[in-house]
């Protein structure tokens, strides 16, 4: 078995590198000067890309052979030199370097999604304890014919990724954010007596579901094709409406918790449905601006902390800098 080695992020320029990464995108093949050279962008556990450039000769059969022998998803090994290309690092690799895909038993797919940041069982245990402490017998009915009683949504929802790239991109990372909103809504329901705490904490806990749907795990986080055509939010109605009718629950019920989960981007043009229309929707798009937000930029301070000696890195989405020391 051949095992990754290091991450796309710790790759520095002017080095020899042999290692495997997974292909993400096949850009093409195209002639030039010497020959013959396709593109690819690879990728690894972090969810960053790197460009790979391989310069064939004027063999052109050879080099199509090589390019068409690849396809995306799969995991390569490669050799090349790690170099600066307007302003990216690269790798380039020419005819006396080696491309190979790995066939399933040479590689540990652990290598390629990056693994839990905290244990599995024990956001279980907090997920039932979050269910139990539930009052209302509908909306407790709800929560455990999804996270209880299907055992298979259940196994599926703990060790899923809770986004492709940004924020909780690992193994558990939905389960993850899906209790941090739900911990930042309970203490809004602490603070505002008002809030009908049941559905609070229901909402919390269902408004992510459909990303079970939206996004797969091969050798990589990607969407899935109707992850791709409908989104999560869309995905996620559809089982939420399908499994209250099954169940027989009210109406009234029904359209609050859609509301919350239509709208829990906040705004249209982040893909909302809905703008919040009530204090529990409003609480419950906070709460996952608030997780998904402080992930990120956590996150990105561990990441480019090993990539400079200075005190700020610059974010391109959040178009500021973060301090990281």
């Amino acid at each position: 078995m051949i095992r990754k080695k290091r991450m796309i992020r710790e790759l520095k320029d002017g080095e020899l590198i042999s290692d495997i990464f997974v292909v993400k995108i096949k850009r093409g093949m195209f002639p030039y000067k010497n020959g013959h050279y396709f593109h690819l962008i690879l990728t690894d556990a972090s969810g960053e890309t790197m460009n790979y450039k391989y310069w064939g000769g004027q063999d052109e059969e050879k080099v199509r052979g090589i390019y068409e022998s690849i396809k995306a998803d799969d995991v390569v090994l490669v050799t090349g030199k790690v170099q600066s290309y307007r302003g990216n690092l690269e790798i380039s690799a020419d005819e006396s370097s080696e491309i190979r895909v790995l066939k399933e038993g040479e590689y540990d797919v652990n290598d390629f999604i990056e693994k839990e940041h905290r244990d599995i069982g024990e956001m279980l245990a907090e997920l039932d304890r979050k269910i139990e402490s539930i009052k209302s017998n509908e909306l407790k009915t709800l929560l455990k014919a999804f996270f209880v009683d299907d055992l298979q949504f259940r196994k599926k929802f703990s060790e899923h990724p809770g986004a492709i790239m940004i924020h909780h991109n690992w193994r558990g990372g939905l389960l993850q954010h899906t209790l941090e909103v739900a911990d930042y809504c309970e203490l809004a329901s602490k603070h505002y007596r008002d809030l009908d705490r049941d559905l609070l904490i229901a909402g919390a806990l269902l408004h992510d579901i459909g990303k079970v749907k939206e996004i797969v795990t091969t050798t990589r986080i990607k969407g899935s094709r109707s992850g791709q055509l409908h989104g999560h939010i869309t995905q996620g109605v559809i089982m939420l409406s399908e499994k209250m009718k099954e169940l027989g629950l009210s109406e009234d019920l029904k359209d609050k918790l859609i509301h919350i989960m239509i709208s829990h981007h906040g705004e249209l043009e982040y893909g909302s449905i809905k703008a919040p229309m009530f204090p529990e929707a409003l609480a419950v798009y906070l709460a996952d601006l608030m997780s998904s937000q402080i992930t990120e930029i956590v996150e990105f301070r561990r990441r480019s902390i090993s990539k400079t000696e200075d005190d700020f890195m610059y974010s391109k989405r959040r178009s500021r800098n973060i301090l990281l020391k």
